[in-house]
Formats: C-alpha cells, structure tokens, sequence
C-alpha cells in the first residue's frame, strides 16, 4: 500500500472528486489538484484534503504540486489541448519520481477513431507508456449521469421522454461514483495494477430503451426513448451555450455512432473485482439522485 501523498487531478469533478472522498475515508494523504481555490475547493478541505491551484497546461504549476507524492490521478475535461496537458504531466511525474499514474481516458479510444478527443486519448496513452512512469488506463464506456443532463431528455421540465442518438446501441452505463471507487483503490495500491488497461463497465448492457424501463420501474412512471438521428441530436446540443463548442459536439457524433455499431457495449467483472463491490445498476443509480427527476410542478400546464 502507497504511504506518500496521492495527487487527485479533476478533484472537483465527477470522478476526482468520488476518488478524493474515498481516498480521504481510507485515510490517505491527498493532494486536490484544482483550477481555482473556491467553494469547491473549500469542500474539499472540508474532506482534510490539501490543495494545490494550477493549470494542467502550466508544468511548473503541475511539477510543484507532484512533490512528495507517490501516485497521482490524472483526468482532462473534454476539450482541446489534452496532448499538451499528457505530456506536461508525464514529464512533471518523471521528473518528481511519481511511482505511478492512473489516467482516465475513453472506451471508444483507438487509433483510428473517428472522435478527435477519443483519438488524442488513444495517443495520450502511449505518451504515458513511454513516459517509463508505471500507469494504469482506465476507460469507462458512457456514463449513468448522462440521466442527469437536460440535453437527453424531449422536455427536462417533465422528464418523460429520453431523446439521444444511439438508436439501439448498447452499453453497460457506469457511474462516476463507482469509477471514484477504482481510481481510489488502485492509487492506494498501485503495483499490482501497473500496465494493465480495464475497461470499466457497469453490471447490466442495456440499450436506451432499457434504460428507460429501468428507470420507470423505480419511478412508478412511464419514462420512455425517442431515438434522434445523429444530426438532429447535434443540432439541439448546438443550441446550447454549455455544450456547443465544435470540439464537443464532434465528439458526441462520434460516439453516437461508435454506440451504435457497437463499440460501446460489453460486460466484465473489473469494478468488482478492483474494488469488492458491484457497480450500480440504473436503477440503484435512479434511486440515489431520485430527487433529481422528478417533475418540475406545473410543467405540464406551463407546457
């Protein structure tokens, strides 16, 4: 088991933020590895974490906050510049002696993908290969909290119809929750981990229209799936400041489509097995965020 500080990049995000906590539960030393020192951050504080302010694109803020530390996390938003973000974080890990990185990249990373963010991916893990710094690749296929975003569903208001492009593609949705869980057991003991690549998927592949069924059956309410042609899909995301950058709607075309052919989908055991528990179903995850869908009052006649 590691003794030296853990460095948690992302720390206010979904997955860095689950991984501070549970590191933080086991006891370990963690350093959060933020953008601005702000409520967020003070949240984290609150967990006994230690903050480090930076840029992942500025290595010397990067190096600076690697001293003294044995493992660290590394994960990117989806945007441009993830390349020079890797290879500043691999220097500054080689450079400070980091006995090993964990890196969150994308079921749909290859070579040859039609995603540039799913390519640059595919590149940054062999940049971290090379680096000669141990490393486990972590790629999750899409996540449970995409129930969460307003841009899947017809109307967020009433939260009736699920409305996305994968048409009956497949996939085992994972939680941000229960990835935080894999990020924190492998950081906490790393050697056994080293070079392997797990694909991180939940217990159950459904399609879209399971989903639906799933979630329904917890909510006592018929949810159901209206599957929209990748362009129309793109179009509605285009319309919304959040998550119109060419970058990120690239991006979704093609993993709508990688969804429907396929790419997406499978089962394993890699979540339990890492980490002693099974992952979430939908609808373990439905009932935790049950709050989140439920209808907002008088939408139906405000409608």
């Amino acid at each position: 088991m590691t003794k030296s500080k853990i460095l948690v990049t992302g720390a206010t995000g979904g997955t860095g933020g689950a991984a501070t906590r549970f590191l933080r539960d086991e006891g370990h030393e963690v350093r959060a590895f933020v953008l601005k020192d702000d409520a967020r951050a003070d949240e984290l504080r609150s967990l006994g974490a230690e903050i480090a302010v930076g840029n992942l694109l500025d290595i010397d803020s990067v190096r600076a906050a690697m001293e003294g530390v044995g493992a660290a996390y590394f994960v990117y938003p989806l945007a441009p510049q993830l390349l020079e973000a890797t290879v500043a974080f691999a220097q500054a890990a080689k450079e400070a002696g980091v006995g090993a990185i964990v890196y969150t990249s994308q079921m749909t990373s290859r070579r040859d993908s039609k995603s540039h963010a799913a390519q640059s991916h595919w590149l940054a893990e062999q940049v971290f290969d090379w680096s000669g710094v141990p490393v486990t690749h972590l790629r999750p296929t899409l996540f449970a909290e995409w129930l969460l975003y307003p841009f899947s569903w017809k109307d967020y208001a009433t939260k009736e119809t699920l409305a996305l492009p994968f048409g009956r593609g497949k996939f085992a949705p994972i939680t941000t929750e229960d990835q935080g869980r894999v990020i924190a057991k492998i950081l906490a003991d790393p050697a056994p981990h080293a070079g392997h690549l797990y694909k991180l998927l939940g217990p159950v592949e459904l399609d879209v229209y399971g989903i639906a069924a799933a979630a329904s059956e917890v909510l006592g309410r018929t949810i159901t799936y209206t599957p929209l042609e990748v362009n129309e899909f793109l179009a509605i995301l285009g319309k919304i400041p959040d998550y119109s950058s060419p970058f990120f709607t690239q991006h979704i075309g093609a993993v709508a489509l990688d969804c429907q052919n396929g790419i997406t989908g499978g089962t394993n055991d890699d979540v339990e097995r890492i980490t002693g528990r099974r992952p979430m179903t939908i609808q373990d995850f439905v009932i935790k965020h049950k709050a989140a869908f439920e209808i907002t009052p008088n939408s139906k006649a405000a409608g």
